[in-house]
């Protein structure tokens, strides 16, 4: 059991995780004026940003989950934003049942990301670099590639290209349940607790913990398995990318590091991407899951080797 959180600024704190420096909570409206939650921290310069990483979390994640990765990119010179999506984290619900996993269409969390960067441009410096992982990664390709947003370099982390198969298999019944108007009905039953041994995101167990000992300190950040309505959104979302010149306006440098021991997206959808992006670098971190950023620290290292590499492309 974690213990009791200290509610900083709209944070839920824990030994051992604090806020990146100066971090602070901004709330800001998304669609249907929807109260989202975003984490600015500055530049630990002031008079010398090198730019803002706008962080870009996955599903079931929350701004709490990445204080580690917004810490150590602050020692890298950036101010950092990191935002609650609509729906997950502190951000409004979009169901009564607040632990369903739903959106009704993924330009609601493209809007988000645009709203945020609006709201926020005061104070988060330029070069953008766009840090994306899972889901993210999923939201922040199409709002590049659609113009929702403008950065000048892009990483993504296990993107949500593409599913695996069987999701896939299941696209009738998925426009039948939203036809019948049961998009909010769960996709997946909630099951029992996961165990750290039966994990498929990361081989590290403390940073596997911290997720769950968030939730222990601050409930209302759980979310549970999908709805049909979030895996339709899913679905048409991941078909734009495979359409012809769908990506020809993402020109900026792209970074892709793949996990070998994937079990959540297809992996065969970041190599056809990758290949149809103008400028982008891709690797395959062995022996990591799904979850790179919160992996062992050699895998870790992996990532951040690849993300200065990045940076140094794009003149950054």
């Amino acid at each position: 059991m974690a213990d009791a959180p200290a509610r900083q600024s709209g944070f839920v704190t824990l030994k051992g995780n604090p806020a990146p420096e100066g971090a602070a909570v901004v709330w800001f409206k998304g669609s249907g004026g929807r109260e989202l939650r975003a984490c600015a921290a500055p530049a630990l310069s002031a008079t010398k940003p090198r730019g803002t990483v706008i962080v870009c979390p996955g599903r079931t994640e929350f701004i709490e989950k990445y204080f580690e990765v917004g810490r150590e990119l602050q020692k890298m010179g950036f101010a950092v934003l990191i935002l609650d999506w609509p729906g997950q984290g502190f951000s409004e619900r979009l169901l009564d049942d607040s632990k369903k996993g739903h959106i009704d269409r993924f330009e609601t969390f493209m809007g988000a990301l645009a709203n945020g960067l609006e709201e926020l441009k005061d104070r988060l410096p330029r070069p953008h670099v766009c840090l994306a992982h899972s889901m993210g990664g999923a939201i922040a390709l199409a709002a590049i590639a659609q113009d929702f947003v403008r950065v000048e370099a892009a990483a993504f982390v296990s993107p949500m290209w593409g599913l695996k198969s069987k999701f896939f298999g299941m696209s009738y019944l998925v426009w039948a349940m939203r036809a019948t108007g049961r998009s909010g009905d769960y996709a997946i039953q909630p099951g029992p607790p996961e165990k750290f041994e039966a994990n498929i995101v990361t081989h590290d167990k403390r940073r596997w913990e911290l997720q769950r000992d968030l939730i222990d300190a601050a409930p209302d950040l759980e979310l549970g398995p999908v709805t049909w309505g979030w895996l339709g959104a899913s679905l048409d979302i991941l078909a734009t990318f495979t359409k012809p010149k769908a990506l020809s306006r993402v020109g900026i440098p792209v970074f892709v590091a793949s996990a070998s021991e994937e079990k959540l997206v297809d992996n065969a959808s970041h190599v056809e991407i990758c290949r149809r992006l103008k400028d982008c670098d891709h690797i395959t971190v062995e022996g990591a899951m799904h979850e790179i950023l919160m992996e062992t620290d050699d895998r870790r290292a992996e990532f951040w080797a690849g993300f200065q590499r990045l940076l140094k492309r794009a003149g950054i």
